[in-house]
């Protein structure tokens, strides 16, 4: 059993305040998108300024210093360095026609009776490619409506198995935001949260794509295919590859944006200046995530000074006395603070240092934490129907998202393959955990659970 000497429930109230507003201005609006996140935010680290331990008046000048010190933290700051250059890559690849040309190029690859499960497959592909599944499921959403009338599903099936593909390569991608946010909060390489998440994703996905084989449909219809130009899925390929090849994520961005530019460039796409403003765009889209990025480490920050997070770590950890229970609790955490934000990028940054000191308190290893906390946040988000990724799925179809979520299969069965993967123990790591630049992680030695 945990004990933590200075825990403060007011201290964990912040992010409460935080789910109040998101929670009941969703239901006084009848739309859980009506908050804005960062506004959201701002009120919650207002309020934790005024905050104070329960053993001593803090004053407001030194507040600001610890708000500052935690949004100043080097894991956030490089943090927002990703977000900003991952934005630029997507902005580029979608101006110089590489989303639309991938999406050709896998569809000709799929037969005819193998339509739906093939639909699922381009969907984990592309996500995988690009690295975000909201852009694949703006991408594949109309194609998979269109397929739905062409063969006679119901739409909200075709919708659920783009979301279901969009959420494996979200939570797989090297350059997923959620990707980037389990594997710096916890400090660890990409490839090894990768591999970790792959012995969990695929049987996942292979059961997915085996109910679909069973969906009964005209396997006589077909799809009109665009054109590509193989050169423009070329930033795509190098980005996966260099991943692989266990370079660091800035490293990674840093090829695929360079690809994206030269291709861009060299088939007249855009000139130099067209390019720079691609590049503005892109990063622009993602700085109000780097924005809360920021706000989050300030107010961590200030919720561990006063008291607040050692309060939930002894309520979390006080009948935990294994590690198994400590991954049921981070599991539990992210996916809670999924549901209230609607966001899985926010839940893993939210939820990332409170991981990361149970791993301490646990000796778990940081890999499996990472892959976890991906595992369970991308899960949750493909069923809320309040998410952005169905909302807007339902927007393109014209549809209420709470008819898509029961098609939603993949992310179901990934929360409960998660569920297996912490009461067998799996996957199991060789040698220490390292860091994307191959010092150890240190974290308590092993010992018995």
């Amino acid at each position: 059993m945990s004990d933590y000497k200075h825990g403060n429930f007011l201290g964990l109230t912040p992010i409460l305040l935080f789910v109040v507003l998101v929670v009941v201005s969703g239901f006084i609006a009848r739309d859980f998108a009506a908050m804005p996140i960062l506004v959201a935010f701002m009120i919650t680290a207002g309020y934790a300024l005024i905050l104070n331990p329960k053993d001593r008046k803090i004053p407001l000048g030194e507040k600001v210093d610890i708000f500052c010190a935690g949004g100043g933290e080097k894991t956030i700051i490089l943090l927002v360095v990703i977000f900003l250059m991952a934005g630029a890559f997507y902005s580029l690849t979608i101006d110089i026609g590489a989303r639309d040309a991938t999406v050709n190029w896998a569809l000709r690859f799929v037969p005819t009776s193998f339509l739906l499960p093939g639909l699922f497959i381009i969907s984990c592909f592309i996500s995988f490619a690009m690295g975000t599944s909201m852009g694949t499921i703006t991408a594949i959403v109309p194609i998979g409506i269109g397929l739905a009338e062409k063969i006679g599903i119901p739409p909200p099936l075709a919708i659920g198995i783009v979301i279901g593909g969009a959420l494996f390569g979200d939570n797989l991608s090297f350059i997923s935001d959620t990707t980037i946010a389990a594997t710096r909060t916890q400090g660890v390489r990409l490839k090894d949260k990768f591999r970790a998440n792959l012995i969990i994703a695929i049987p996942a996905a292979l059961l997915t794509v085996a109910v679909l084989m069973f969906v009964d449909f005209n396997a006589q219809a077909g799809l009109e295919l665009g054109s590509y130009n193989f050169w423009l899925i070329l930033p795509y390929l190098l980005i996966i590859a260099s991943a692989l090849f266990g370079l660091n994520v800035i490293t990674v961005l840093g090829i695929g944006i360079s690809a994206a530019c030269i291709v861009g460039l060299s088939t007249g796409t855009f000139n130099l200046l067209g390019l720079f403003k691609s590049i503005q765009t892109g990063m622009g889209w993602m700085e109000d995530l780097a924005v809360i990025a920021l706000i989050i480490g300030g107010i961590v920050a200030l919720m561990k000074a006063y008291g607040g997070v050692d309060w939930l770590m002894a309520t979390i950890t006080k009948n935990v006395k294994s590690r198994k229970g400590a991954e049921f609790s981070i599991a539990s955490l992210v996916s809670f603070l999924d549901l209230a934000t609607a966001n899985n990028t926010i839940a893993i940054v939210s939820a990332g240092p409170i991981a990361k000191d149970l791993n301490h308190q646990f000796q778990i290893d940081p890999r499996r934490t990472a892959s976890l906390l991906d595992i369970f946040s991308c899960g949750f988000q493909g069923l809320v129907p309040y998410g952005g990724q169905l909302l807007t799925a339902a927007a393109l179809a014209g549809l209420s998202p709470l008819e898509i979520t029961p098609y939603c299969w993949y992310p179901m069965l990934i929360i409960v393959f998660g569920i297996l993967a912490i009461a067998t123990g799996l996957p199991k790591f060789k040698g220490p955990a390292l860091d994307e630049y191959g010092n150890p992680v240190l974290i308590p030695r092993e010992s018995e659970e």
